[in-house]
């Protein structure tokens, strides 16, 4: 380690950030793994699975591979980000990230470049052998009956794997790395930032954080109410799977629904999946389904306490914004900084919430297995009816949550 080089953000604090942030990772997926009960997985595969959750958790690229033999053909596809895992991650890896900043370890700006470059380089070395390690093939049962007797016919011996795509993982994987260290600095007010973005960094600050404290607020209000439903309606397993590997996949777009967005979505075929019922009644048509207030309400009335959370939580960041900018600040200032930023965290909802899978099997002239998908599930947004409503939602709440600032400061 240079002299120049603070002694907080050298090396070994750089290593103790990386891997406290890979245990969380860790720690969360295996849990959530095991809720689900993947820990019965035959042929060891629960190592390689965990891997490929972390890998994805990160914004990687792992690839389904299905086969059935010699007279039988496999398909299979996944994209999805268990949130749940992601979250937890960036939590622990943006406090690692910020602790030199906060004790003034880190005091100018080659410093933080070279802080973050130490993670950002064991970061690196994490994701090539994350990528490598998330690779696995085992057998599936056919089950009883006439399928395993068509399997020992025509020699169908289902297998199911998985592996990663390398480079477009490790890629994504910084580009996560770079989002979550762009977060933390912007979140930590004594950060220092280079001259020329210092200006920006004291708008910015503030949004930021407001946002941040949103979207917990979501997971937070989601928790409890898994909690409970586990206690009253049973399923616990289940519903703890949910909140250890998916519950911002739920809350996060419930928040966009609430501020009037739509998505569009499909279940076909026996998808076993812990989504509320009320979201797996309106997915489960012949067509594509709209997923928005109005369908939800029609299934179960209570969905429009979603409009409801989001007519306290957006005013409630409104007012954490305004009270951490300057006093002088005009409130459409704060109110259009509340959009900007609103518009940008329901992009982000709306890339790394969308879900897509679909599986196959097909034996050439055997009837009921025929070709093509035997199941398919897919949730993806309608941009402008998420991206519109937040440009007024953010709008309104800058507005009421300065006023809401402002009133109790005289207070």
């Amino acid at each position: 380690m240079s002299p120049r080089t603070p002694s907080g953000a050298g090396w070994a604090a750089a290593l103790g950030t990386v891997l406290a942030a890979l245990a969380a990772l860790f720690l969360v997926a295996a849990l959530g793994l095991w809720a689900a009960g993947a820990a019965d997985l035959p042929d060891g595969a629960f190592g390689p699975v965990l891997a490929a959750v972390v890998v994805a958790a990160l914004g990687g690229a792992p690839e389904l591979t299905g086969d059935a033999g010699e007279l039988a053909g496999g398909t299979a596809g996944l994209t999805v980000m268990p949130l749940s895992v992601t979250l937890a991650g960036a939590l622990v890896l943006g406090r690692g990230f910020q602790r030199p900043l906060r004790h003034r370890t880190v005091a100018d700006g080659p410093a933080l470049a070279r802080w973050a470059g130490r993670i950002a380089v064991l970061w690196l070395l994490a994701l090539l052998a994350l990528a490598f390690a998330a690779r696995h093939t085992f057998e599936v049962s056919l089950g009883e009956g006439l399928l395993d007797d068509l399997g020992d016919l025509f020699g169908v011996s289902p297998t199911v794997g998985f592996t990663t795509d390398v480079p477009l993982s490790v890629l994504f994987g910084l580009l996560w790395l770079a989002g979550v260290l762009l977060v933390a600095l912007l979140v930590a007010p004594v950060a220092p930032l280079p001259g020329r973005l210092a200006r920006l960094g004291s708008a910015a600050r503030p949004a930021a954080y407001a946002m941040v404290v949103l979207l917990l607020a979501c997971v937070a209000a989601g928790a409890v109410v898994a909690l409970v439903v586990a206690a009253t309606r049973g399923h616990p397993a289940r519903t703890f799977a949910v909140l250890l590997l998916a519950l911002p996949n739920l809350v996060w777009p419930a928040l966009t629904v609430g501020m009037g967005g739509t998505w569009h979505g499909r279940v076909d075929g026996p998808f076993g999946l812990p989504l509320p019922r009320v979201l797996d009644q309106v997915l489960r048509t012949p067509d594509v389904s709209t997923v928005n207030l109005g369908t939800l309400t029609e299934q179960d009335g209570r969905a429009w306490w979603l409009l409801v959370a989001a007519a306290l939580l957006l005013p409630a960041a409104g007012r954490l914004l305004a009270a951490r900018s300057p006093a002088a600040t005009p409130a459409w200032h704060n109110a259009v900084r509340l959009a900007v930023a609103l518009v940008l965290t329901v992009l982000m909802i709306g890339l790394v919430a969308r879900v897509r899978a679909q599986y196959g099997l097909s034996v050439p002239g055997v009837g009921g297995l025929g070709g093509g998908p035997a199941g398919e599930l897919f949730l993806r947004p309608r941009w402008w009816t998420l991206l519109g409503p937040a440009v007024g939602w953010g709008l309104a709440a800058g507005f009421l949550g300065t006023l809401l600032a402002r009133l109790g400061t005289r207070r």
